[in-house]
């Protein structure tokens, strides 16, 4: 692990220990965060597969129910009944916070909360099946607008992961380690410029005891 570039001082040793213990304490907090990230990815991640394979099933029987209602009705009558919409839909966006991660909240807005207003057609001409279709898509389409928000969420934690991740590494494996061996570096420095002031205190001492005669 290569040395930090710093004078070994003891204001030095100071500023140092100062910052491993920061880097310390922020390594456990980075730790908890991607711990706690960990665990809302995986909630959201089971409930996004739940609602995905409820979507899909959904998505199978209103394919069915069309499939019939094409085979019973002729595709003049079929696409007169489908032509023109009487709903409209819009989502409004928000966000709310994960462990500091915006994510997003789609709300699904219709102009009638009528269930009927689904079906743009007259009953006499159009079969049960394509009302189950039709009803089918409607209550999965709110599904699916869930199923978005989760999906999307997980996409920006697992960033949100993936960049804790490298920090708590970096931290770990690069800088706490380089900080701990310079501390050490500059404590062995310092310890063995204490010894040779000793060493030369004593020979001066020695010197001058010779000098004035009591060290003979």
């Amino acid at each position: 692990m290569a040395l930090l570039h710093v004078n070994p001082t003891r204001m030095e040793l100071t500023r140092l220990k100062n910052r491993l213990r920061t880097a310390r304490r922020g390594h456990k907090l980075l730790k908890d965060k991607r711990d706690e990230l960990m665990k809302q990815f995986l909630e959201i991640m089971r409930s996004s597969r739940d609602l995905r394979i409820k979507v899909e099933a959904a998505f199978e029987r209103a394919h069915a129910s069309f499939t019939t209602a094409s085979a019973i009705m002729s595709p003049q009558m079929l696409e007169q009944a489908l032509v023109y919409p009487r709903q409209s839909v819009s989502i409004e966006m928000g966000f709310k916070n994960i462990m500091s991660v915006s994510v997003p909240v789609y709300d699904l807005k219709t102009n009638n909360d009528e269930p009927g207003e689904i079906y743009t057609y007259g009953f006499a001409m159009t079969s049960g099946e394509l009302d189950d279709a039709l009803l089918l898509l409607d209550e999965t389409f709110k599904e699916m607008i869930n199923l978005a928000q989760l999906e999307k969420s997980l996409q920006l934690l697992a960033c949100e992961i993936e960049k804790t991740r490298r920090r708590v590494n970096a931290l770990e494996h690069v800088m706490i380690p380089q900080l701990e061996e310079t501390t050490k570096y500059i404590t062995m420095k310092l310890d063995e410029n204490e010894r040779g002031n000793i060493t030369r205190l004593m020979k001066v001492k020695e010197m001058i005891l010779k000098q004035t005669g009591y060290g003979s």
